[in-house]
């Protein structure tokens, strides 16, 4: 189907098909329309892995996907900083989906990470947008390259998981452009995204789905994309709004609910049919480009398991090496094994991204193949922080008869996942109980550690080495064996800052802890801009990562559009350096509402040792700018800025002064914003910023509860509403009981579902007049509402269409 030949499809259609392919025909595909040979085509969950389901299909992982391989999570690809390695990614994710016949792969999410609590920092890149968007856009292209739609997500300010459906996040203007969209921007422009999923979230009081100031303003008419909007899965609010601000295709099913709100909008005049054309077209254009092809190559799922390993390796970051502990030789000795973890590991988080491996490489069973004295295992602890007396002795026994304990710690599977958030930055109880014990036996002690984000580390002075696996996939184990024994040396380098503890995180005592909405009151200091703002001690510093050789920075030089410098390996092996790139500020932007420094670009150099070379980075396009409020536009900052180049975001080795001219300035605001102390702010400074009255943080308790409330309001309500509530959450806990973390942690995604969502996710099964019974009955009214649900529930069971849906061929749900 050519552009010309869309177009005399579409003007083909009656308004019934054109609004019926504005959703879904079931979980996973867009409807056909078979008169005029439209086929169906496939989306599917993949930032990491492709996750087609071939049975019963749901958005959370609750149901076996076919195997595919699981390459390390957008988080430990970050750690790379390698564009390249991270489009080879690409390029097997989308041979395996067009291998599968998927037209979409559900991925990269590139979210700014806002704070180390949110569920979902395992499926982000960074904290930092230029490093999240260059990662996030060779994605894309890979993906891309094998004729299958990447989606870049999610769209936008999706900065927690607490209430995700409902919440909205408050952010002013600068703070929203510099973060929050700049990364999508370049992954946009520099990747040629064909689509882009809209997150669940409000954004400043509107729906991101049908805000009209990101989609049609901002993604469409300044940035260019001509591509197709997707909601995430039940992320509609109101449809005609969606279609309007240049959403086009709604997902999953609504079971022909919200296709009628279509058609009866343009028959009443109040949406213009030509919006509706314009979103077709955007939908038959997706299908012209990603049709599946019969002779679409079979997966080597062989081969892209050497990828993941390949992946996993150069994404591992040394944090701590004292003394030169690692790598382990004959000098370790003795080496006792301990730690979950190493048999059992952690190499992916969960929910929509849970992918089912073609296989997983342990690292137990990687260590023991290669030439060391392992002279046993013990898991040590349990898994979901339950005391075991019994697996602590025998760990510490272990670990008495040993020379090197390798300590294998980390974040379980009910830590981290899509539609909860953690609670706190701390390893489990049981964890941290048993290192203080190893430590205190006096052997050498190597923790590696998993998880898909930062956590607090008290024993880190106190341990010899620290190893960052994160998340890496299903070839974690050869790639962390490798690098502990030297057989590759770490080249990877933080892409989010580890704070020394959660109180240091500028949001950290409001993170999450609202109902309504999210405010953002750190504005532009998130990561380590508001670190280096303030001058506070991290853990481990943006950037950072330790290699086995040395290297030396020389000569730089630069000017506004890029920087040069010479980089020597002054060590005596090979390894991998990423050359980071900074801009520091005018005065360090001492007085000014600003960073002191940015990333402005980056590069990966291998040298041999003794080997020098001259690697060259183009400045970022906005490093000179700021998102100026006054005229809604980025602008130049005048000033003698400097350049640096260095290995982390505080190791930098050598800088030189660039002037900029311009129009002056002013960045000013109030006092703890011009130090950076937001920590400080309060509501009449934020509401300062913004320009605005701050909305009501929390949901209101005095009216009966909508449609458009979510099912966690009816908590504390008494009667069926907390009757209901109670269900929910204990299923919850007896399914974490049970040990079954994933069910659990998707049992509570029930509790951020817009009452709404019912009718629309049900798949035909519920229609809106039992919903209205539901909220009767939980507002106070359970018999009229019981009535209601009943009546509507026969009258609804008894329609034509609705026993269609109960015949209807399972292969078509």
């Amino acid at each position: 189907m050519g552009s010309e030949t869309t177009v005399q499809l579409r003007q083909a259609m009656t308004l019934i098909e054109k609004a019926s392919l504005m959703s879904g025909a079931n979980f996973w595909n867009t409807k056909p329309i078979e008169r005029l040979g439209v086929p169906s085509i496939m989306l599917t969950d993949g930032p990491h892995g492709l996750r087609k389901q071939g049975g019963a299909a749901d958005h959370l992982g609750l149901n076996a996907s076919i195997p595919a391989t699981c390459f390390p999570t957008a988080a430990t690809l970050a750690n790379s900083w390698d564009a390249a390695l991270v489009e080879r990614v690409g390029t097997a994710l989308g041979a395996e989906a067009a291998a599968e016949r998927v037209s979409v792969l559900l991925g990269p999410g590139l979210n700014i990470k806002r704070n180390p609590l949110a569920g979902r920092s395992f499926e982000y890149f960074s904290e930092d947008p230029l490093l999240s968007g260059t990662l996030a856009a060779a994605m894309i292209r890979g993906i891309q390259s094998r004729g299958v739609a990447a989606s870049a997500k999610h769209f936008a300010v999706n900065s927690q998981e607490t209430h995700r459906m409902s919440i909205d996040e408050i952010v002013d203007e600068r703070a929203l452009h510099e973060l929050y969209l700049e990364g999508f921007r370049i992954a946009i422009t520099q990747g040629d995204a064909w689509t882009v999923m809209s997150s669940y979230n409000k954004v400043n009081g509107t729906y991101a789905n049908e805000n009209r100031e990101l989609l049609a303003d901002i993604l469409r008419a300044r940035w260019g994309f001509g591509g197709l909007v997707v909601t995430d899965w039940g992320g509609n609010n109101d449809r005609v709004a969606g279609l309007v601000a240049g959403n086009a295709l709604e997902m999953p099913s609504t079971d022909g609910v919200t296709d009628r709100e279509i058609v009866a909008a343009v028959e009443a005049g109040t949406l213009d049919e030509a919006v509706l054309d314009a979103r077709v077209d955007e939908l038959l254009s997706l299908i012209e480009h990603t049709a599946p092809r019969d002779d679409a190559p079979a997966a080597d799922h062989d081969l892209h398991h050497q990828h993941a390993i390949e992946a996993a390796r150069r994404s591992i970051v040394l944090a701590s090496n004292r003394g030169g502990m690692l790598p382990l030789g004959s000098s370790a000795g003795r080496i006792a094994v301990i730690g979950d973890f190493a048999e059992t590991p952690r190499y992916q988080g969960a929910g929509s991204s849970l992918v089912n491996p073609t296989r997983v490489d342990a690292p137990l069973d990687a260590l023991t193949a290669v030439d060391l004295d392992v002279i046993g295992f013990e898991p040590g602890f349990r898994r979901r922080d339950a005391a075991s007396r019994r697996l602590r002795t025998r760990a510490l026994r272990l670990a008495s008869q040993a020379d090197t304990v390798l300590l294998f710690l980390g974040l379980d599977e009910s830590a981290e996942a899509e539609a909860v958030d953690r609670t706190h930055m701390r390893l489990a109880r049981n964890q941290l109980d048993l290192t203080r014990e190893v430590i205190a036996l006096g052997k050498r002690v190597v923790v590696v550690l998993a998880g898909g984000a930062p956590v607090e580390l008290p024993f880190a002075d106190d341990v010899d080495a620290v190893v960052l696996g994160y998340l890496g996939g299903q070839g974690l184990g050869p790639a962390l064996a490798d690098v502990l024994t030297g057989r590759a040396n770490p080249g990877g380098k933080l892409a989010e800052t580890y704070p020394l503890r959660y109180e240091d995180v500028p949001n950290a005592a409001s993170f999450a802890l609202t109902q309504a909405t999210s405010e953002h009151r750190e504005s532009i200091y998130l990561g380590y801009r508001y670190y280096d703002k303030v001058g506070a001690p991290v853990r481990y510093p943006f950037g950072h990562g330790l290699s086995y050789t040395t290297f030396a920075y020389s000569d730089l030089v630069a000017d506004a559009r890029s920087a040069r410098v010479i980089v020597t390996n002054t060590g005596l092996i090979a390894g991998d350096e990423v050359v980071q790139v900074y801009v520091e500020a005018p005065d360090a932007a001492a007085g000014q509402v600003r960073a002191p420094r940015e990333l402005a670009g980056f590069a990966k150099v291998h040298l041999e040792p003794g080997a020098s070379a001259t690697v060259e980075i183009a400045l970022a396009e906005h490093t000179f700018h700021v998102y100026d409020t006054g005229i809604h536009d980025w602008r130049i900052v005048p000033g003698e800025y400097t350049v640096l180049a260095g290995a982390s975001s505080r190791d930098i080795r050598e800088q030189v002064p660039v002037s900029i001219a311009g129009e002056p300035l002013v960045l000013g605001g109030s006092a703890n914003y011009v130090t950076g102390h937001v920590e400080r702010v309060d509501a009449t400074e934020f509401e300062a910023l913004l320009g605005r009255v701050l909305p009501p943080a929390d949901w209101p308790t005095d009216r009966p509860l909508t449609r458009d409330d979510i099912i966690a309001q009816t908590k504390g309500r008494g009667g069926f509403a907390s009757v209901l509530h109670g269900l929910i959450e204990g299923t919850s806990r007896l399914l974490m009981a049970l040990g079954r973390p994933h069910a659990s942690n998707n049992v509570r995604f029930v509790f951020d579902l817009p009452f709404r969502s019912v009718e629309r996710m049900s798949n035909g099964g519920v229609d809106a007049a039992m919903v209205d019974g539901l909220l009767l009955m939980v507002n106070g009214r359970f018999w009229r509402g019981i009535r209601r649900t009943v009546s509507a529930w026969w009258a609804h069971r008894s329609r034509p269409e609705s026993k269609a849906q109960r015949t209807r061929p399972k292969s078509e749900d």
